[in-house]
């Protein structure tokens, strides 16, 4: 299983640090936090990386090379220019393989990867996105999950209806990237997520774990208890 983790992200929120360099090198524990995604994910013996740059990505090639030193394979793709999640995805089409975990690179959900991959290879659906049950109401909802697990809305924006939250880690079969634009600025989520949810294509895996935010001076604090 490859695992593609978006880490072009421009992280105005953790200024002046990301005026010299990219928001996943910031740094947990004297080590970037990508360092620390990249150990856990390699914990599951997920070992083929596929990093998709942009805001001074050259950093993030330099410091982590071919991926050898971390017992990994690390390939990139960068973007010239903020493509969004989707354009992002449709630019690296020709190195995704026939299925994927991808990754937000400032957020870390700390479950068994593993079990995840089984289930997602249990169903027939073309992506299914990790959904945090928010029981303690610690973030606003952004999905709403039916019954058998299918995805039946996403938004951002109109939540009163949704009983889920997206939590930063969602599985592909690569037939999925077919939904999306071709290569121009996009949003997965707003472009591509509708229609494959319209589809009955999405379902959810819940965990009752939830994810953690280093993109916020705050959360960057925080990460350093929970790594």
């Amino acid at each position: 299983m490859q695992a593609v983790i978006l880490a072009g992200g421009r992280g105005l929120r953790l200024k002046p640090f990301t005026d010299t360099a990219p928001k996943v090198m910031a740094l947990v524990k004297g080590k970037p936090f990508l360092e620390h995604l990249l150990r856990y994910i390699r914990s599951f013996s997920i070992k083929d990386i596929l990093l998709l740059t942009g805001y001074l990505g050259k950093q993030i090639e330099v410091y982590f090379g071919n991926g050898e030193q971390l017992g990994l394979s690390i390939e990139y793709v960068n973007e010239a220019k903020p493509l969004g999640t989707g354009g992002a995805l449709k630019n690296a089409e020709d190195k995704l393989r026939g299925e994927f975990l991808l990754f937000n690179g400032d957020t870390y959900l700390p479950i068994d990867y593993k079990e995840v991959i089984e289930s997602f290879q249990r169903r027939a659906a073309s992506c299914m996105i990790v959904a945090h049950n928010n029981s303690d109401k610690i973030f606003v909802n952004n999905m709403r999950v039916g019954e058998d697990s299918r995805v039946l809305a996403y938004s951002k924006t109109d939540t009163q209806a949704m009983t889920e939250v997206d939590a930063g880690l969602t599985l592909f079969k690569r037939e999925a990237i077919d939904y999306i634009p071709e290569k121009k600025p996009c949003s997965f989520e707003r472009e591509a997520l509708p229609r494959l949810i319209e589809k009955g294509y999405v379902s959810a895996f819940i965990t009752g774990q939830r994810f953690y935010d280093m993109g916020t001076p705050g959360g960057l604090k925080d990460m350093e208890d929970i790594l």
